[in-house]
């Protein structure tokens, strides 16, 4: 669940909600002062297993329709392993194999990805993807883009981002892995 208070600059993101008639059940959550950019302390998840927020990563139809996604998108990997890079601050994993990601790392859509052929929603996505990337945020399907739901997206445009493959991409300089 995702929560903005505008009034108090502040976000508000659980994991695993359920109302229990009362009240809500959560499984784990994050508050984040909007007002000063700070991020959690390292070692600590929040609603993500990166320890990041959630909102600011996700694809917004509002965004799309006026055709460009300003920031890094979230994305989601199958297997990560037991690290994480700055913005990260929690890892989700027991594996220590370095062929996989670490939570934080941040890739690109290579720049001379062409992506003339896509529909206008994937195409305003895929522009984000080549200027500011995309961060390893959870452990979830291989490539999954986070987005907020909303009636207006078109599924078969967004499904037309399912062609893009890995190799597509190319991963950012990464700053200190912390590791356990």
């Amino acid at each position: 669940m995702i929560v903005i208070d505008r009034d108090h600059w502040k976000l508000y993101e659980t994991f695993d909600s359920h109302y229990n008639g009362t009240g809500w059940d959560c499984g784990s959550g994050a508050l984040f002062d909007l007002t000063n950019g700070t991020t959690r302390p390292a070692g600590w998840t929040s609603a993500d297993a990166a320890g990041l927020p959630i909102f600011p990563g996700l694809a917004r139809y509002d965004e799309v329709s006026a055709g460009a996604i300003n920031h890094a998108l979230r994305f989601t990997v199958v297997h990560s392993r037991k690290a994480y890079v700055a913005p990260a601050r929690h890892w989700a994993s027991s594996s220590t194999n370095t062929n996989y990601a670490p939570m934080g790392m941040r890739v690109r859509l290579k720049a001379s990805f062409d992506i003339s052929g896509f529909p206008a929603q994937a195409q305003v996505i895929l522009r984000a993807l080549k200027k500011y990337g995309m961060i390893v945020a959870d452990n979830g399907s291989n490539w999954y883009i986070s987005g907020a739901p909303d009636a207006r997206w078109s599924d078969d445009q967004l499904n037309s981002l399912k062609t893009v493959q890995g190799s597509n991409f190319e991963v950012v300089k990464m700053g200190t892995v912390t590791s356990g």
